[in-house]
């Protein structure tokens, strides 16, 4: 996998306000109004890209605690966080991965909310193996009917 990720795709690693700082002062005000690609790396630290980033290659091909989409507001003389969820289709991480997002951004000094702003259930069939997003509690495979399970499962099939 990591053979395939450009090494102009990775994402910006976030570690201060510092860094913060010097990466949204690049954004134009057109990219401001579009949440952009996250991923919490296993270090725990933020990596941020445009949004049609891939998230695999805003995190360098590496596995990640956390991933998704994030928007920003300049709120008071700061940037806090307007929005944020999970949907992330190449990591596909559950919504208890919140945790590992705002340790992140607390160590980024960033105003969050108090979990994601929408959560994206996502769920692997045990007969097809496709990937699934779960709506509405409906916890049918889309591609062959089958049940799908009530707790996350998307880790790779060994």
């Amino acid at each position: 996998m990591k053979a395939a990720i450009r090494p102009d795709g990775v994402g910006c690693r976030i570690a201060s306000a510092a860094d913060f700082s010097n990466w949204i002062a690049e954004r134009s005000a057109a990219e401001l109004t579009e949440p952009f690609t996250f991923v919490v790396g296993t270090d725990g630290v933020l990596r941020l890209a445009p949004r049609r980033c891939e998230h695999v290659a805003c995190a360098g091909g590496d596995m990640v605690l956390s991933a998704g989409e994030i928007g920003f507001v300049r709120e008071a003389d700061r940037w806090t966080v307007s929005e944020i969820s999970n949907q992330s289709t190449g990591y596909c991480p559950d919504i208890g991965s919140w945790p590992e997002i705002a340790r992140a951004l607390d160590d980024v000094g960033l105003e969050r909310p108090s979990g994601f702003t929408h959560e994206v259930v996502f769920r692997r069939c045990p007969d097809c193996h496709e990937h699934n997003i779960v709506r509405e509690d409906d916890f049918v495979c889309v591609f062959c009917g089958s049940d799908l399970p009530k707790t996350w499962n998307m880790d790779p099939i060994t």
